[in-house]
């Protein structure tokens, strides 16, 4: 009687055990089959460094509005549209460019994000074009001469319907602080393509490309908030 209760006491041992084991597993392969799905839309924002440099440097104006559109899990297609007006000084000259841009390129997401995180550290190329005015607002005259010192001439002279072209390598990094909403800082290394300047001046500064070096090469940073509208998810 004894060695009968025993026996039956093993079987619904070992019952239970492998029981335990199937639902296990069945957890297990519940969980590894969970996808999660990344969010598929547009996303567009403003530059807020530009308006704060407005409000600290009286020499300077601008605004710029971004977007880009995920086309695949890495890939992003990105554009800046934007608006600049920067007065600058030099030994001789005192200048004004004013005029309007844009930047069209890509993003590569090099970031490998955990489970539904949305976070990007970038890589990502522009080709950005300009259209602006250039005032000369004074110049003196670069004279060396004890007996005829040159004097400083403020006539304005402006050049209208310059442009620029250039190719900008860009490197920056994507913050989701709130579901949809992103934070974004970048750095970006410009080479200028080709530019169209005034007669017997040269560009010191063109919208979108900024501070224009004798090796026709610039530089950027922009620090961005941008909102994302979900199409889908994939």
């Amino acid at each position: 009687m004894y060695k009968y209760f025993i026996s039956l006491f093993f079987f619904f041992a070992v019952v239970d055990g492998f029981s335990q084991k199937q639902n296990a597993d069945i957890n297990k392969i519940k969980k590894d089959s969970i996808v999660y799905k990344s969010p598929y839309g547009i996303r567009i924002g403003i530059d807020i460094s530009k308006p704060i440099l407005s409000i600290i440097n009286t020499a300077y104006s601008g605004f710029e509005v971004i977007g880009d559109y995920r086309i695949s899990k890495r890939f992003f297609v990105a554009a800046e549209l934007g608006f600049e007006e920067k007065i600058s000084n030099e030994d001789y000259t005192n200048s004004t460019s004013k005029g309007s841009y844009v930047r069209l390129g890509f993003n590569y997401n090099a970031y490998e994000n955990w489970l539904d995180m949305n976070n990007e550290i970038f890589l990502g190329y522009r080709y950005g074009f300009s259209l602006f005015d250039q005032t000369l607002n004074s110049y003196t005259p670069n004279v060396n001469s004890t007996y005829f010192p040159s004097n400083n001439i403020n006539t304005p002279i402006t050049t209208s319907n310059l442009n620029a072209h250039w190719s900008e390598f860009v490197f920056g990094f994507k913050v989701e602080t709130f579901k949809n909403f992103f934070v974004s800082a970048s750095v970006s290394y410009k080479v200028l393509m080709s530019a169209k300047e005034p007669e017997n001046f040269k560009t010191l500064y063109s919208p979108g490309f900024n501070r224009i070096f004798e090796s026709n090469t610039g530089f950027g940073f922009n620090y961005t908030i941008s909102y994302l509208i979900p199409f889908k998810k994939k």
